[in-house]
């Protein structure tokens, strides 16, 4: 073993060399005694900050009764998460998975399935956007298209066209008698954090109804509530087929969805799909433990309030250090400033003085707090900021 490699971990991750020993709230406490202000939430998974009450006694309780069963029986935490979600969504059906990842799976299945069932058997092909991130196995890096997350493990897997980001004439010269989908995240992460205008969503939902193709978003960060909305599509009205989600929805418990309407999840019967882990008990009781906090009236209408305030502090952040930051991107509460100087930069520097960030493509410095922020907290990372954009040796 070098000396590089501490342990026997694969060393798949650039790892800053900081471990976190709690986390409250909206803050983490390092193993350097150090207090950090935590706008990454796990690259936008603890949506409800660090040891929630409500999260850690559902799942205190739930531990003590049954972590596993398997799916050959009835899973009632399951039975009751998924009646939630459909009541709250445009949904009719829900499969649990353990990631987003998986989510995105299931969603490509579902729509080639749809396609041979229901459609044209000869449609399999997915269109999907530059720039975009839909997960790490075989299928979803192609589904992504990056040459960074291709390189290596080809042959790519094939079905998925790509298209430029928010153009809809590009899209449509790109449906053939092969298409069956359409894959857009409504807001992109990974690709630099930009939101998908009102129009562009309307639009796709008009060329899928047009072609016959099933509308699929992958709402995997964007989704339960980071928008201000429980997912980021009802801020354009419009009806998905299929919607696949994570990271929030556990709070920081490994758990995802693939969401549909009824005529979607007609394609997947006994048999077609499945999981051994997907929508056990322990994530199950956690889900709607998350459910309760994101549902409960008010609490998006907070989140969409805070959102507001935050971007207008971060832009005139950025209009007082033209030399550093370039442009605010994003929406709600997932946010992202495209730099001037390096984005890694950045981060290590904001990191230094006590604030948690998260880095993307383009240049990127992404700005992810949990969800139960307050106005402080808008304040403590602003000053932080500030005091860094301040210090910066071009500024």
């Amino acid at each position: 073993m070098t000396a590089s490699s501490a342990s026997a971990l694969l060393p798949v991750y650039a790892r800053a060399d900081l471990a976190f020993e709690r986390g409250e709230g909206a803050y983490l406490f390092g193993n350097d005694g150090r207090r950090y202000l935590d706008f990454a939430s796990g690259i936008a998974v603890t949506a409800l900050g660090h040891a929630h009450p409500h999260l850690v006694a559902a799942l205190k309780d739930q531990a003590e009764k049954l972590w596993h069963t398997s799916n050959l029986f009835r899973i009632p935490g399951g039975e009751t998460l998924a009646d939630r979600l459909a009541a709250a969504s445009f949904a009719d059906r829900v499969f649990f998975t353990n990631s987003g990842a998986e989510a995105i799976e299931c969603g490509i299945k579902m729509c080639r399935k749809w396609q041979h069932d229901f459609g044209d058997p000869k449609r399999y092909r997915i269109i999907a956007t530059e720039g975009a991130f839909h997960g790490r196995t075989l299928a979803t890096i192609a589904a992504g298209g990056q040459e960074k997350h291709l390189k290596g493990f080809g042959p790519p897997v094939e079905g998925f066209d790509h298209v430029a980001y928010g153009n809809l004439n590009e899209l449509r010269n790109a449906i053939g008698p092969e298409t069956a989908a359409i894959l857009v995240e409504p807001v992109q992460g990974e690709g630099g954090m930009r939101a998908a205008s009102i129009e562009y969503l309307q639009g796709l939902r008009k060329v899928c109804d047009e072609y016959g193709l099933l509308l699929f978003f992958d709402e995997v960060q964007c989704g339960m509530g980071r928008t201000g909305k429980l997912f980021a599509h009802e801020w354009a009205g419009v009806t998905p087929d299929v919607v696949a989600t994570a990271k929030g929805i556990g709070g920081g418990f490994p758990v995802g969805a693939c969401l549909a309407t009824e005529k979607a999840a007609a394609a997947l019967t006994p048999g077609s799909h499945g999981s051994t882990f997907g929508g056990n008990p322990l994530a199950m009781a956690v889900g709607n433990a998350v459910l309760d906090v994101l549902l409960a009236e008010g609490f998006l209408s907070r989140v969409e309030e805070m959102g507001a305030l935050l971007q207008k502090r971060l832009n005139a952040l950025i209009a007082k250090y033209p030399k550093l930051f370039e442009e605010l991107r994003g929406r709600g509460l997932m946010l992202g400033i495209k730099c001037r100087v390096p984005n890694t930069d950045m981060q290590n520097k904001l990191r230094e003085a006590g604030l948690l960030t998260v880095g993307a493509g383009d240049n990127v410095v992404r700005i992810l707090p949990p969800l139960i922020i307050e106005e402080r907290h808008i304040d403590e990372a602003l000053a932080i900021l500030d005091k860094v954009a301040s210090h910066w040796p071009e500024n």
